[in-house]
Order: structure tokens, then C-alpha cells, then sequence
């Protein structure tokens, strides 16, 4: 066998050992709504996450039905919480994301007297 040859089965040897080490990362979504003390909707609510060591956060906003979505986030236990017009609703500690099904949660803030 040629050297070259030898190399060639040598390169795609390590190439398929490399592709089936590579961990395929389970995914999930956790997705919910935002509502007040009296149960109404709140588009434009800003929902963060974090890893429960406080890593990582992330945020969106609900959409014009008070809906949010977090998509393709690592399976695992996450907090999180929502901001509306300079109130906070508890954080959620611990919040379960798993592949199989979306998790779903309401965020519930006690708005602030105007």
C-alpha cells in the first residue's frame, strides 16, 4: 500500500471516530404566558432565563397575547422571571426543560400602583 493511500485511510479513520465521538446536546422549549393579579395578559413583558447559577441569561418579550418562548435551551433546571412597567413577578427556581414536550409556565406579576 502507497503511503499516500496509507494517510488517505489514516485521515477518514480519524474522521469517523470524530464524528460519532461528538455528544449530541438534548434540547428543549419552555414556553408560557405573563399575566397580572387579576389574570390579564401582558404583551411587551420582558421574561428572563439563566442557568440556576445565575449564568447565562437570556431574554424576550411576550407577544401581543402575553405569550413567551425560549427554543432549542439545553435540557435541565433553569430560573426565571418577568419584568412589566417596573414590577417583578417571583423568580421560578428550578424550572424543569425537558426534550420531550414543551415545559409550560405562567409568570404572574403584582403590578405596581400607578
Amino acid at each position: 500500500m502507497k503511503l499516500s493511500s496509507l494517510l488517505l485511510c489514516l485521515c477518514l479513520a480519524v474522521a469517523v471516530v470524530t464524528q460519532t465521538s461528538i455528544a449530541k446536546v438534548a434540547t428543549g422549549t419552555l414556553e408560557g404566558t405573563v399575566i397580572d393579579s387579576r389574570g390579564n395578559t401582558l404583551p411587551g413583558a420582558t421574561v428572563t432565563i439563566q442557568t440556576s447559577d445565575g449564568q447565562h441569561p437570556h431574554a424576550t418579550r411576550t407577544d401581543a397575547k402575553g405569550h413567551f418562548e425560549f427554543t432549542r435551551f439545553e435540557t435541565g433546571q433553569y430560573d426565571l422571571r418577568a419584568y412589566f412597567k417596573g414590577s417583578y413577578s417571583d423568580w421560578h427556581k428550578r424550572v424543569a426543560i425537558h426534550s420531550k414536550k414543551p415545559t409550560p409556565i405562567t409568570l404572574r406579576i403584582a403590578l405596581a400602583k400607578s
